[in-house]
């Protein structure tokens, strides 16, 4: 039921007006001076019952409540002023706007709205590409494209020296790569002197932001592979294998010269131990037969014929064993006798052996076959006989 329906004996506004009576919303001043009142009383000062009265309320705030208010403040400005820089990063000091110090890592704290901090990241490596057409020395152009990969040296300057440090890095990348290109022939650029081209563009771009004092440090640079125009790639492509082919075919004669060295060292030590082996050897001959000699002297000069006639003998008697042919010439005929030991010898070895053969056949006994050692002993009778009648002669 409503509050004002008729009939209702409760007809309680809910503004607070009993009986119905000046129905409408509450008044705002007196909503305002109730709440003054309340915190009055919160901090000790003196306050009105209702509000009719309320004109006539007195009092104000207490030391104390000032007192806890202001604790409270300082408590939370002094938290506002605390901040944390992780161990990657240094924390700039801004004191009202202006650069202040740097700070280190760790909890540190900073006055509250005097005060700002910024934390850099000083030890993350950050990378940029630089890219683009550019034209050589010998006035072709190629696609080239480097990537350079830098870190924040002092975070000073890299905040304030210039407006934005990174994108004036890479217009100093681009500034000097194209110098370094303009600077070099195609074939460098390409192929052969791709180092070349790296270390004087890093060389360059480190001297351009050192006069900026960007505050970065290039940590290292990549010259990513260069590329010709598509209208002429193919022509480039041949080349670029026949220049593979040539470092092929120059480390596979490397490694051909580096495995015959040493054989043909060894094969050089080998011949020069033979040589000195084979020096010894006919020294020690030589000095052998000067001793042979100088002992036969005294017997020479005691028997000079004897003597003579006993080095003829041995001395024929060592020619003759080394040979199987014989010639012969008979004084005073002036006719050649040639005698064919070894056809003789092996005449008479393969009669032997027949008659050897036929023997043991009839008689069904077997007979072995001539050996080396009967061979032999019938050569050095047959050539006792022949140094027997060279002798004679």
């Amino acid at each position: 039921m409503a509050w004002n329906e008729p009939g209702n004996s409760n007809n309680k506004d809910p503004w607070g007006n009993k009986g119905g009576k000046d129905q409408g919303p509450p008044d705002l001043d007196e909503i305002y001076k109730d709440t003054m009142n309340k915190l009055k009383k919160s901090f000790g000062g003196k306050g009105g019952g209702s509000a009719s009265n309320n004109n006539n309320s007195g009092g104000g705030i207490s030391s104390s409540g000032l007192i806890l208010v202001a604790v409270i403040l300082f408590f939370v400005w002094g938290y506002l002023g605390l901040s944390t820089i992780k161990e990657a990063e240094r924390g700039v000091v801004l004191r009202f706007g202006q650069f202040h110090s740097i700070i280190e890592p760790g909890l540190q704290w900073q006055p509250a709205f005097i005060d700002k901090v910024i934390a850099v990241n000083v030890e993350s490596v950050a990378s940029l590409t630089s890219s683009g057409k550019m034209l050589t020395k010998d006035e072709n152009v190629v696609i080239v494209e480097m990537e350079v990969q830098y870190r924040i040296e002092n975070p000073r300057h890299f905040l304030f020296s210039v407006t934005e440090p990174v994108y004036s890095l890479r217009q100093a990348t681009d500034s000097a790569l194209r110098y370094v290109v303009g600077h070099s022939t195609m074939d460098n650029v390409l192929t052969t002197g791709r180092e070349e081209v790296r270390q004087q563009t890093w060389q360059l771009l480190e001297e351009t932001i050192e006069r900026y004092n960007l505050g970065i440090q290039v940590v290292d640079v990549n010259f990513l592979p260069a590329r010709p125009p598509e209208q002429v790639k193919p022509a480039f492509d041949d080349a670029i294998a026949a220049q593979e082919d040539e470092n092929r075919y120059i480390q596979e004669a490397q490694a051909y010269a580096k495995a015959r060295e040493p054989q043909a060292r060894g094969v050089v030590r080998r011949m020069e131990e033979e040589a000195k082996a084979y020096k010894e050897r006919v020294i020690l001959e030589a000095r052998g037969e000067v001793a042979r000699f100088e002992k036969l002297l005294p017997e020479f000069e005691a028997a000079p014929k004897v003597t003579r006639d006993r080095l003829y003998l041995e001395t024929m008697e060592q020619v003759y064993s080394n040979t199987t042919k014989i010639v012969l010439d008979s004084e005073g005929s002036g006719n050649m006798i040639y005698l064919p030991l070894d056809k003789i010898l092996q005449q008479q070895q393969n009669r032997n052996q027949e008659q050897n053969n036929q023997s043991g056949l009839d008689s069904g006994q077997y007979s072995p076959p001539v050996t080396s050692s009967s061979r032999s002993s019938s050569q050095s009778s047959g050539l006792r006989d022949s140094n027997r009648f060279a002798g004679g002669r």
